[in-house]
Formats: C-alpha cells, sequence, structure tokens
C-alpha cells in the first residue's frame, strides 16, 4: 500500500516567476491552509481570487512544437475532464505555464458560457475546452457550443470520441482557435489529418475514463508521429511524473495531456474520497468496462476497480434496466450556474464531485492505473505541474533509461 499524504508546498523553492520575472513572494501560511482542504470553490465559476502564483525556474530549456505555437512555458496540457476540469483547475494549469483545459459536461451552452468568462477572469494565459463528439443524439456539443467558443475567442479546442463536422473545424479556425482532436485509433488520427485539424492526442489504452483506445500510449505514439511531422502530437495514458513525461517527450511527443494525475490536485472538483483512492491505487487497480451509463451508455471506460465493477466484471450486458436498478446517490449538476439536483441511478456514469453524496463503492471512479502507481500525495495544481515538468527536463538532459521498453501498460 503506497504512503497517502497532503503536500502543499510554497512557491519559495522557486526562483523566478513563469513569466521570466524574478523575485516574486512565496504563498502564505494563511494560503496554503485555504488550499489544504482539498477541494475547489463550490461555485465552479471563479478561480481564486488573488491566489498567490506557482513559480517555475528561469532559464527552462524545456521548449517543443507545442510551446512555441502556443507561448506557453511547459508543454503540459491538462485533460478536459468532465465535472473535474472546472475554471479554478483550468486556472491554476495555465497559471502554471502550462494549458489548462476545461472539461464540459452534456451542459446547456449558457453553462459553457458562464465558465469561460470566470476562465478569462482568473488568467490571461492561453487555454483550452474538450468536447465530446457523438453520433448519437444525446446532445454533448452542438453548433452552438462550437459558436460560444468561437465568440469567447478560445485559444483552443479540443474534440473527442468522434470526428466533428467540418464546418464547426473550419468555422473555429476562422475565428483563431486552434482545432486538436484526442484519438485512440490510427484511423481516426487520419481522419482528422484530412479534415485539417492542428493537433492531435493519442490516447494510450492506459488512459482514464473514455477510452477507445486499444495500444499503448508509447506505440501509438509513434504511430501518430508517423502520419504527419506538421503538426503537434500529444501522449495521453500513464502519464503522471517526471519520468513518464520525459519518456513521452523522447520518444517524439510535442508535449504530453495529463488526467488522473491532475483530479488528485487540490483544485480538482473531484469528491475527496475519489481523491484518497487514486493516492492509495495501483497499476493493475482499474479495469476497462462497458458497465456504466445510462447517461451515455455502452461506452468504454477505464476506471478504478470498486465493489460494484468486480461484481459486474464480464456480465455488463445483464446489467438490470435503470427503472429496475434504484439509486445510488444524488449529485448537482452545473454547479455555481444552474445547480441542478441530479438523482444518480445504479450505474451512472457521472462521477463523484464534492456535491456527491452515496456510496462511492457504486460510483464510476474514471482513472489510468499506470498513472496511480506514479501518486502518492494531493498537490496544488501549479505545484504538479512544474514538478512534473522541471524533472522531465533534467532527465531529459541526460536521457540514460528513457528508451527502455518497459512502459506499464496494465493501465
Amino acid at each position: 500500500m503506497k504512503a497517502r499524504y497532503v503536500s502543499i508546498l510554497s512557491g519559495d523553492a522557486m526562483n523566478g516567476a513563469n513569466d521570466g520575472r524574478p523575485g516574486q513572494p512565496s504563498a502564505s501560511s494563511e494560503d496554503e491552509a485555504t488550499l489544504a482542504d482539498g477541494e475547489s470553490d463550490a461555485a465552479g465559476l471563479e478561480a481564486r481570487p488573488k491566489s498567490k502564483p506557482i513559480y517555475v525556474l528561469e532559464g527552462n530549456t524545456l521548449r517543443t512544437r507545442l510551446t512555441r505555437e502556443l507561448g506557453i512555458h511547459y508543454p503540459f496540457v491538462g485533460a478536459g475532464m468532465a465535472f473535474v476540469s472546472l475554471p479554478p483547475l483550468v486556472v491554476a494549469v495555465s497559471e502554471a505555464g502550462g494549458l489548462g483545459m476545461l472539461g464540459t459536461a452534456p451542459e446547456p451552452p449558457g453553462v459553457l458560457e458562464a465558465r469561460l468568462k470566470a476562465i478569462q477572469a482568473g488568467t490571461q494565459r492561453p487555454y483550452g475546452v474538450d468536447f465530446i463528439v457523438d453520433k448519437e443524439p444525446h446532445g454533448f456539443t452542438t453548433r452552438d457550443h462550437v459558436d460560444t467558443c468561437i465568440a469567447a475567442k478560445v485559444p483552443v479546442v479540443v474534440f473527442h470520441w468522434a470526428l466533428p463536422p467540418r464546418e464547426w473545424i473550419q468555422a473555429l479556425q476562422a475565428a483563431g482557435t486552434r482545432v486538436w482532436v484526442q484519438a485512440g485509433t490510427v484511423e481516426l488520427a487520419r481522419q482528422s489529418l484530412d479534415a485539417g485539424v492542428e493537433g492531435l492526442i493519442a490516447q494510450g489504452r492506459q488512459a482514464g475514463g473514455r477510452n477507445l483506445g486499444c495500444t499503448p500510449t508509447l506505440v501509438l505514439l509513434k504511430e501518430f508521429r508517423k502520419l504527419t511531422d506538421a503538426v503537434p502530437v500529444l501522449a495521453a495514458g500513464g502519464i503522471a511524473d517526471g519520468f513518464s513525461a520525459a519518456r513521452a517527450l523522447h520518444h517524439g511527443a510535442d508535449g504530453v495531456w495529463v488526467g488522473t494525475r491532475l483530479v488528485a490536485s487540490v483544485e480538482a472538483y473531484a469528491h475527496p474520497l475519489y481523491k484518497e483512492r487514486l493516492v492509495d491505487g495501483d497499476a493493475g487497480d482499474t479495469a476497462m468496462t462497458t458497465l456504466f451509463g445510462p447517461e451515455w451508455p455502452g461506452k468504454r471506460m477505464r476506471v478504478i476497480r470498486n465493489r460494484v465493477v468486480r461484481e459486474w466484471a464480464g456480465r455488463e450486458s445483464s446489467v438490470p434496466a435503470t427503472a429496475e436498478s434504484g439509486a445510488i446517490g444524488t449529485t448537482r449538476l452545473f454547479p455555481g450556474v444552474l445547480d441542478v439536483q441530479y438523482v444518480m441511478p445504479r450505474f451512472s456514469s457521472f462521477l463523484p464531485t464534492p456535491d456527491t453524496q452515496g456510496d462511492l463503492e457504486e460510483m464510476s471512479l474514471p482513472a489510468g492505473g499506470a498513472s496511480m502507481a506514479r501518486i502518492d500525495t494531493v498537490q496544488p495544481a501549479g505545484q504538479i505541474v512544474v514538478e512534473m515538468m522541471e524533472r522531465a527536463r533534467r532527465l531529459l538532459e541526460s536521457p540514460e533509461g528513457l528508451d527502455e521498453a518497459d512502459e506499464d501498460d496494465r493501465g
């Protein structure tokens, strides 16, 4: 069992702001106490007002196509995780020199608009929005959502699961927004390039959450890299520390896409016990399953192997209908904007947030086991960005061991 603790590291361990300006003050002990509760503000609309910045080392030489194109300090992108990646997490990642990514759930465009205003109030640095696209009529993403991003001049928009209509891509690009696609297969990556996208995210089978990938992350990364050298390619899945980030960059990634590690951050809008499970978990503690719906049924997810996952392993097709399965808890949707109370049916695909009440052993807990093996603490997101990237930079200066084929692909 891994040791579990919460680490709040002050900025005085660094020596310069992430815009290169020296001599900025570190966070106070009062600020540290505020953050140590492990939860972001319930509204989900505003980043912490006047929060102390996270500092990065000056003279950083970790530059890639991604950092040059976006003008960011580190080739680090926070995964746009629905329910979890709300404005406080987006702002924290971007302010630390990475690219924060808003995760969208099935929500009205007005909720998206409110989130974007909160992000823009919290940071002047680049950020992005991550959308789920599905051909089935579930209303995840519509042209109204795209138009909301166009009006807000969002720097980067990512589409996941399926390729969006070409007119959406073209409209976003005409407004100056970069369009990326997260793909788990070479075929979807090829289709995305044909549609003119400006970035690819190689989602390997180690990645937590909604995952179509069946190929280990680094293998898929290399296959994407063979398709193109004209656009940034990011690696997603199993990246949760400096070594895993350095290895992805060493094998051709222009940046890393980090999800599970950021769920175990102070700013992530995830239930505290969910975060604890990530800290305590290890490789092999997750499973791919189609168990969870009914909000979006029959879709593959990599989740923590809790009681309900173990109980129904191999019997997903026999899951009873929603009306027969009862409720497992309650939660609040669109916190801080619409505040809709929601009764969670058994096998709900909605993950637990600080607003959720119920038995987490019956809930969907998206995670990558290869990442959990590398997590031993809940930290501020900015500190995660800095520590991971600075460690990666040092390893890449002397890359012995990064070529070894020891990638843990157990998920």
